[in-house]
């Protein structure tokens, strides 16, 4: 059963941000003996803390002992959600956790996650990572009124909990996951199984470990694994349903897999010390800046980050330019969501909240600024004004990413083209907009071959509009729940 708390009021600074991603996703199974001692709810917390990038906006465990099923969820960060009180009353043998950030649905309490729906033999608690495109198709399976929120992860979850007479939710899975179509990493689970799936395209991410004494962990990163000291076992293939239990972990396809993995994963979203496909996501980003520096090499007296996403490109562009590489910014590690709305006034020095200048590095200095991504061009612009109002002489910007010149529908929030720079503006129009001296972004070419995954394999459509899953102007599932309630 739902277990509700009071919700907190947090606001979202309206102003430029970085990439969001819909979600980081995590579940934990062990053997109900063991359900004392491993305590799941804990290390469920953990990690979430280590998926906490993927999303700020909400975070909610769901926990099972084995005869029923408790949720406490709300908005706020994994931290402010869950002390040890709370998790102390989540007890049992199975977890699954969600930390969200919305890009289908609004930012409210009922549609944080886990969601959960009672069935006539127990109950189904579901997370989601990722957008479905073909929502309203989804929806339409229901009854009217059967949907309590706006998310597309609400229709998975109650679709897969309407399981006709005698059939489980394998049946159930079976017979709705072949029928979704956009990006899903699901981990779900009823009172005695902890299930997870892959959209065929496994655009995004959804990993597989080992926990001493039988147990299991599926996330959506490496790093997750590493944090509760599970041992990585695989990737979670695409278009592949498993379910962990007593009899260990059994594996069926529902769909051929087609693999589109996410290429943003490596510029931005994922974790430094994350593995994607066998390789670092670290190293890829260093041999990222490397590439960048060949294809736009400038003299100049330091290379310097947009910390923290900037860092690894920053090291690979240092090192095969041989311009020395230096801290210029520093982050302030404690921003992020705030409990007021600041006034125009305050928003607009917003960015030196986040970062400021270190005026003895780099007056007079030429300097070459590395960062991971354009989205809407406020933030650099911020960055370059700054830099040269610390006393820099030049400042040349550099991006370990193609232009990002269309939207996302499966789980990023780029939503429309209106809102990207690169999608209106070229590069000479750009760094004209942004006030650097040159500007320069690493060829999608480089970056593909940078991530050791074949071009073929790998869904790039923020860079180049080519859709993995054809998208209809009219199914793109963004804010469409709205309308089918």
């Amino acid at each position: 059963m739902p277990l509700r708390d009071g919700r907190l009021s947090h606001d979202i600074d309206p102003s430029d941000r970085a990439p969001q991603d819909a979600c980081g996703v995590f579940g934990v199974w062990v053997p109900a003996e063991q359900a004392a001692r491993a305590e799941v709810s804990k290390l469920t917390y953990y990690g979430l803390y280590a998926l906490q990038h993927r999303g700020q906006e909400s975070a909610g465990i769901a926990v099972s002992d084995g005869s029923r099923i408790v949720v406490f969820k709300d908005m706020g960060l994994v931290a402010q959600v869950f002390d040890e009180s709370v998790l102390n009353t989540l007890r049992g043998h199975i977890a699954v956790g969600h930390c969200r950030y919305s890009t289908t649905g609004s930012p409210t309490w009922e549609n944080a996650q886990p969601t959960f729906r009672s069935t006539d033999d127990g109950g189904l608690a579901l997370v989601h990572n990722g957008n479905l495109i073909n929502t309203p198709e989804l929806a339409a399976r229901l009854a009217p009124g059967e949907l309590t929120a706006t998310t597309d992860t609400e229709v998975l979850t109650a679709l897969l909990a309407a399981r006709g007479e005698g059939g489980g939710v394998l049946e159930a899975a079976r017979e709705i996951l072949p029928a979704t179509r956009g990006a899903f990493s699901l981990v779900f689970m009823d009172e005695g199984t902890l299930y997870a799936a892959r959209d065929p395209e496994g655009i995004r991410p959804l990993v597989l470990g080992a926990l001493e004494d039988r147990g299991w962990v599926v996330a959506s990163e490496t790093a997750a694994l590493d944090i509760v000291g599970a041992r990585f076992v695989r990737e979670i293939e695409p278009g592949e349903l498993i379910a962990c239990d007593g009899q260990g972990v059994r594996s069926e396809r529902f769909a051929e897999a087609r693999p589109k993995g996410c290429l943003f994963e490596y510029v931005y979203l994922a974790r430094p010390d994350t593995t994607i496909a066998g390789r670092s996501v670290q190293a890829t980003r260093v041999e990222v800046g490397r590439r960048l520096a060949r294809e736009h090499p400038v003299e100049a007296d330091m290379v310097i980050p947009t910390p923290e996403s900037g860092t690894p490109a920053a090291i690979g562009y240092a090192e095969a330019s041989g311009i020395p590489y230096g801290q210029g910014l520093v982050k302030n590690s404690y921003v992020g969501r705030t409990f007021i709305q600041p006034s125009q006034t305050i928003r607009q020095l917003g960015i030196r909240l986040k970062l400021n200048p270190l005026r003895e590095a780099i007056e007079g200095k030429r300097l070459v600024v590395v960062d991971d991504s354009i989205v809407r061009g406020n933030t650099q612009r911020a960055i370059v004004s700054m830099l040269r109002d610390a006393g820099a002489a030049e400042v040349h910007v550099r991006i370990s990413s193609p232009p990002v010149s269309w939207p996302c529908f499966y789980g990023i929030d780029f939503a429309t083209r209106a809102e990207l720079i690169a999608g209106n503006l070229s590069v000479e129009e750009i760094r004209d907009s942004i006030g650097a001296d040159s500007l320069g972004y690493i060829s999608l070419d480089e970056l593909i071959s940078a991530s050791h995954i074949a071009k073929d394999n790998l869904c790039r459509a923020c860079f180049d509009g080519q859709y993995p899953i054809p998208v209809e102007q009219d199914a793109r599932g963004k804010h469409l729940l709205e309308a089918t309630r």
